[in-house]
């Protein structure tokens, strides 16, 4: 099998940080080759050496299609058949999905003037590559998550290209339409194309990949065939521990209703919502992904307020009709996407940690106290072991895994009496989802409600003391982990998908 790509002795060095050590990295032609490892383990690096983005150091060996390159560049990237698909996506939500397909393909062609036939041939040609049937005149932000992936997919395919590299593809996907994408890769693959696939979903990584190459602080740990790895040794390999999962212990105060849920309900969102969560108790939802779960998240905290139903807190009812009204309460919310709707990415992590309680710090004529603030924000830093060079460095500089326990910082300072986690270890690796856990148990020992949501089953499973199985808007199951084998919820949730 003919090498698409090979990269020998790659190093990458930044100011203090050795973000990649003499790694050697190929792929084959038609190969499906999944590249995994912990945040902070130098995959990015390596994907933006590829793509042509950042240049390795000095006595880096590049070789793509054949030819060797000293000085390689995003152009060069395109030109020898390398497309990246970031987790984002990168398209235009005003603009179809003809003209996102066509779009690259129009601009280097250096027409002056479009021609709407060519851009709709362009796109049709694109699709019927991997056989896909989307919608050409739709805009974008009008169809799903799972078509705007084959969008993208299909704006790579208007080139010649050999290698398609693809940065969390499923974070936002359903099972069905993770399906539906593995078909399309075994699509590409059938024509001659190359995939690489990263993701921190390890299960994902063993049903799809052939071959998986580990990431362990920069140096490469190795390259094994897939059918070598289960998920133990994979997680092995990549944190150099052994990680035993073990459920979630705690009782709560099952004798107290601390948040109790009568009848909620909203049109097209969910409907007959019923549960009571006790302090120091952990509730997961989980179902699949549209099934009003998040939703639901928003109306507690009063993103998304309920038009019928009741909800008490603490033996009261209450109204949170807004995130104001919500957090006087003591009801706090981490949500889905931190890095839109949790953080403010270029704002420091000092301001990101305060945002929440600025009103607690402020003073007379409503001044801060530089020493008081500060102290605060050390204090969470060292509780929740940020792992940040400065209080002052932009939240974006951080891993995920440290993004996320900032997101869980400013929340914790708010001293919430319920705490509502929407995909609290999205996008996080193994290791960092595992220290996210231990904090979240730590509040359920502190009395802290805790609410999590999420469609990894695992998550909820050893986390939570009751499960709800949420499907198109409603509470369809109720399992106490303690009594219920893991297989009999996964195989349930299967039925429904």
């Amino acid at each position: 099998m003919a090498k698409i790509l090979s990269l020998k002795n790659v190093t990458k060095n930044y100011v203090g940080v050795c973000a990649l050590n003499a790694v050697d990295f190929k792929v084959e032609a038609g190969e499906i080759h999944c590249l995994v490892g912990e945040n902070g383990s130098g995959k990015s690096t390596l994907i933006k050496i590829i793509s042509g983005v950042v240049r390795p150091d000095s006595g880096a060996d590049i070789e793509i299609g054949g030819e060797r390159f000293h000085e390689f560049n995003a152009i060069d990237a395109i030109h020898q058949g390398i497309e990246v698909i970031y987790q984002d996506l990168s398209l235009f939500p005003n603009l179809t999905v003809a003209e996102n397909i066509a779009l690259s393909k129009t601009i280097a062609s250096g027409q002056k003037f479009i021609n709407w036939g060519d851009i709709r041939k362009i796109a049709q040609k694109a699709m019927d590559k991997i056989s896909a049937n989307l919608p050409l005149e739709c805009l974008i932000d009008e169809i799903s998550l799972a078509d705007q992936q084959l969008v993208a997919i299909c704006r790579a395919l208007t080139h010649d290209v050999k290698l398609v590299i693809m940065d969390e593809p499923t974070t936002a996907l359903t099972r069905v339409e993770v399906d539906s994408l593995f078909k399309v890769v075994k699509d590409l693959q059938s024509n001659g194309i190359a995939t690489m696939f990263v993701s921190h979903k390890l299960d994902e990584v063993l049903e799809i990949a052939e071959s998986v190459s580990i990431l362990r602080d920069g140096v490469k740990v190795g390259t094994f065939a897939s059918q070598d790895l289960d998920d133990d040794k994979l997680i092995f390999l990549m944190t150099g521990k052994k990680l035993e999962h073990v459920r979630f212990g705690g009782k709560g105060q099952t004798d107290i209703k601390l948040l109790e849920v009568k009848n909620l309900a909203k049109k097209c969102n969910f409907i007959d919502i019923n549960f009571t969560l006790h302090p120091g108790e952990i509730i997961g939802i989980t179902g699949l992904l549209g099934s009003g779960r998040t939703e639901l998240a928003q109306a507690l905290f009063g993103l998304n307020p309920a038009e019928s139903g009741e909800i008490w807190l603490e033996g009261e009812l209450i109204q949170a009709a807004n995130v104001q009204g919500a957090m006087k309460l003591g009801i706090g919310y981490v949500p889905e996407n931190r890095l839109v709707q949790g953080l403010a990415m270029p704002q420091s992590v000092n301001k990101n940690t305060i945002i929440t309680i600025l009103g607690k710090l402020a003073k007379r004529f409503g001044l801060i106290n530089r020493k008081e603030k500060n102290n605060c924000v050390e204090y969470w830093i060292d509780q929740l072991s940020i792992k940040v060079p400065s209080a002052e460095s932009p939240v974006q500089t951080l891993s995920g895994g440290n993004q996320q326990r900032v997101v869980l910082a400013k929340w914790i300072a708010t001293q919430p009496k319920v705490l509502i986690l929407d995909g609290p270890t999205i996008g996080i690796d193994v290791a960092a989802k595992g220290a996210i856990h231990e904090i979240v148990r730590d509040l359920a020992a502190d009395g802290v409600g805790i609410i999590i949501i999420s469609d990894e089953l695992g998550e909820v499973y050893y986390n939570c003391n009751r499960i709800f199985v949420m499907h198109k808007g409603r509470f369809i199951a109720k399992y106490d982990t303690e009594k219920t084998p893991e297989n009999k919820i996964r195989n349930f949730i299967g039925q429904i998908g």
